[in-house]
């Protein structure tokens, strides 16, 4: 293992104890449902999408380490970029068709590992009636991999205490491989369904 990987993950692990400190001590955080989450296998997390501190606070209390997908133009911000450095974010260009990340993001289901994304595709996606992303359905469908969804609540500058709950997996491996639009649309549907009952 390289010198720059050894502190990486020294320092993943420093960050990640002080952002569950923070989280517990300021926000008085109370998880839900880990019990859900399996241990051996690849999964692809899908939560809500309301305010920065929800990629980090999935991250350190999801109880397995996963890579988020993380737009381009967060890389434009010092402190966000060495976050996602640290946390090995996938980059991903929005608006686009980013092939690099894509096969990134397939590797590490494929490598048995977790990957995190938000569904809404930006923050608030839903209540500014932006048109939910299919990139979960996507992957699950062609990884076969398992959905955990998790829903948040607030954990803003109204309502400080958050609660995040997570769900059971949810299993589109019959689909696997398909590449109808109607299958990625229905798996779409049923995710965010599942992420809007846990963020009540």
């Amino acid at each position: 293992m390289k010198l720059s990987e050894k502190l990486k993950d020294v320092l993943r692990v420093i960050v990640n104890a002080a952002i569950y400190s923070w989280c517990k001590i300021y926000y008085r955080a109370e998880i839900l449902g880990t019990e859900n989450i399996p241990k051996d296998e690849p999964l692809i997390f899908c939560g809500n999408h309301r305010t920065y501190l929800d990629p980090p606070l999935i991250e350190v209390t999801g109880k397995r380490r996963m890579r988020f997908l993380a737009k381009q133009e967060l890389y434009n911000n010092k402190f966000l970029s060495f976050l996602g450095w640290i946390f090995d974010a996938i980059p991903v260009k929005r608006d686009e068709k980013d092939v690099s990340a894509i096969k990134e993001s397939l590797k590490v289901l494929k490598n048995g590992e977790c990957l995190a994304l938000f569904p809404e595709g930006t923050r608030n996606g839903m209540e500014k009636g932006e048109k939910v992303k299919d990139g979960a359905a996507f992957f699950a469908v062609r990884s076969g991999a398992k959905v955990i969804p998790c829903g948040i609540n607030g954990g803003t500058k109204e309502h400080r205490k958050v609660t995040i709950k997570y769900g059971k997996p949810l299993d589109f491996s019959e689909y696997k491989g398909s590449k109808d639009k109607d299958v990625l649309e229905k798996v779409t549907n049923e995710i965010m369904e599942n992420i809007v009952e846990l963020a009540k």
